[in-house]
């Protein structure tokens, strides 16, 4: 297990989805703004590539193996971050999933995975960061990833964020949600794909389709996305 010698120097953040596009990005930003940071990702080899990056570079960072589906195993990741680099502070709720499926093709299967990932697994970082919380006797910062596009299960994440925010606010605990647009990752490669394909149009199609819509004119970087959080 590794130990770090600035280990009750350094606030502490967990972020999920860390493995790739926006969660890294967010982890990379916070280790820049002086924290050490658990990449937590379901994928174990992406984490640990990043966690190996950030240490490389002098920052403070461990990987993390998490299905946030999983009650046991989110309260597992943030007690091994909480002990292992000395406090917790902070909880980005960023691991997530975005189907494209048309809402008449819509399956049980479907539904389950994408509230068990993107509902579930933010209620979940929120015990688990009470709880932490509680055993270092000092609040801490609640954020979750929330969508512009009002998918349903994002929407149920702005809700549980307002009643967090109220109901955790005497604790001395806060809850908020950034909620990017189009942001240039892994993710939105596929769903570019998957749009592109069901309208018979060639890679690129989706995108163009919804670039339209912004104002600035470009898609958001993840370090956009990550410099709110921040």
């Amino acid at each position: 297990m590794t130990h770090y010698k600035d280990r009750k120097m350094k606030k502490v953040a967990l972020v999920t989805g860390a493995g790739q596009g926006i969660g890294k990005a967010i982890a990379l930003r916070l280790v820049k703004d002086g924290f050490a940071v658990a990449i937590a990702d379901y994928n174990d080899e992406t984490a640990s590539a990043v966690a190996d990056e950030i240490n490389r570079n002098g920052g403070s960072a461990i990987a993390v193996k998490v299905d946030v589906s999983d009650r046991d195993q989110v309260f597992a990741a943030v007690e091994k971050a909480r002990t292992v680099l000395g406090g917790f502070h902070v909880i980005v709720n960023n691991a997530g999933v975005a189907p494209s499926t048309p809402i008449e093709s819509i399956t049980s299967e479907i539904i389950d995975k994408v509230y068990n990932i993107n509902v579930k697994g933010v209620i979940w970082g929120i015990q688990a960061a009470i709880e932490a919380f509680r055993k270092e006797e000092h609040g801490g910062k609640i954020i979750n990833a929330c969508s512009q596009a009002g998918h349903t299960s994002k929407f149920a994440v702005r809700g549980l964020t307002q009643t967090a925010a109220r109901d955790l606010a005497p604790l001395g605990i806060t809850v908020n949600a950034y909620c990017p647009g189009i942001v240039k990752t892994p993710m939105w490669a596929e769903i570019d794909r998957q749009v592109s394909e069901a309208a018979g149009k060639p890679l690129g199609y989706g995108t163009e389709t919804f670039a339209k819509r912004i104002t600035l004119g470009r898609l958001s970087e993840p370090e956009d996305v990550a410099a709110c959080v921040s």
